[in-house]
């Protein structure tokens, strides 16, 4: 593209935008789709794991890990 053609490229976009913007400022019911994500919300809270549950879930791992090496292992290699 030339310098001139980008120029005139830009400046249909301009008034595509500006038209977009005319006709979002004479609607009267444009929040009608629209929602606002509150600025404000408080951050998701990470839940914690007991050190409990920890262990259990580690040993419910190292099970599978073996059944699975067991099964690959039929005659205990």
């Amino acid at each position: 593209m030339t310098r001139h053609e980008i120029i005139v490229a830009l400046d249909q976009e301009i008034q595509r935008l500006e038209t977009a913007r005319t006709l979002i400022r004479n609607s009267r019911n444009v929040t009608a789709g629209i929602t606002v994500r509150d600025t404000h919300a408080k951050p998701a809270v990470r839940r914690q794991i007991s050190p409990e549950g920890r262990r259990r879930i580690i040993e419910a791992q190292r099970r599978r890990w073996a059944k699975q090496k067991k099964e690959e292992n039929p005659k205990g290699k």
